[in-house]
């Protein structure tokens, strides 16, 4: 599993160690991953995703899991978040038919 956030599709960043000789290594900095599992309205069922923090506080700001796919644009959304924004949308579709 790669180590990206599934809604704001931050990863891994290279950078370099540097010593105090300003002797230069490689090195690798890591997002702030943590696995959460959110309550989808129009699902109803919890889905789980890995998100960063900034992730996280971004799906709350727009009202929820629901919400922020709906209003992210494709273009945006990691493969992930967008087989999951296909199902809200048809379940949103579903839900307004009946």
């Amino acid at each position: 599993m790669a180590r990206r956030c599934a809604a704001s599709g931050r990863g891994v960043q290279s950078g370099n160690n540097v010593s105090h000789a300003n002797n230069k290594t490689k090195r690798r900095f890591l997002p702030n991953l943590h696995p959460v599992t959110m309550l989808s309205d129009a699902l109803r069922v919890k889905v789980r995703l890995r998100l960063t923090n900034h992730g996280l506080r971004t799906v709350e700001k727009r009202g929820g899991i629901d919400a922020f796919l709906l209003s992210t644009p494709d273009a945006k959304l990691e493969p992930e978040a967008l087989t999951l924004k296909r199902r809200v949308k048809k379940a949103k579709a579903a839900q307004a038919a009946a």
